[in-house]
């Protein structure tokens, strides 16, 4: 389902926005729904290496040991 938003575009980058659909055969709002896209999945992948950073100094465990661990009286 599609949802119409109103968006207010610098007149260069409205202008850069049209030729660029005309060039590739696509409408504004494909190109500016696939950048959307792009910018999010970057947020998010940015927000992943963030994550990742802040647990590098985390023990890396087995399975195994968690396992045996977990398998203790009372644990599991």
């Amino acid at each position: 389902m599609h949802k119409r938003a109103t968006v207010y575009f610098d007149s260069q980058l409205h202008k850069a926005l049209r030729l660029k659909a005309a060039e590739t055969e696509r409408s504004v709002s494909a190109l500016v729904n696939d950048a959307v896209k792009r910018i999010l999945m970057e947020m998010e992948d940015a927000e992943d290496l963030a994550a990742c950073k802040q647990r590098a100094s985390e023990p890396n465990l087995l399975f195994e040991d968690v396992l045996k661990d977990l398998k203790k009286p009372g644990r599991l």
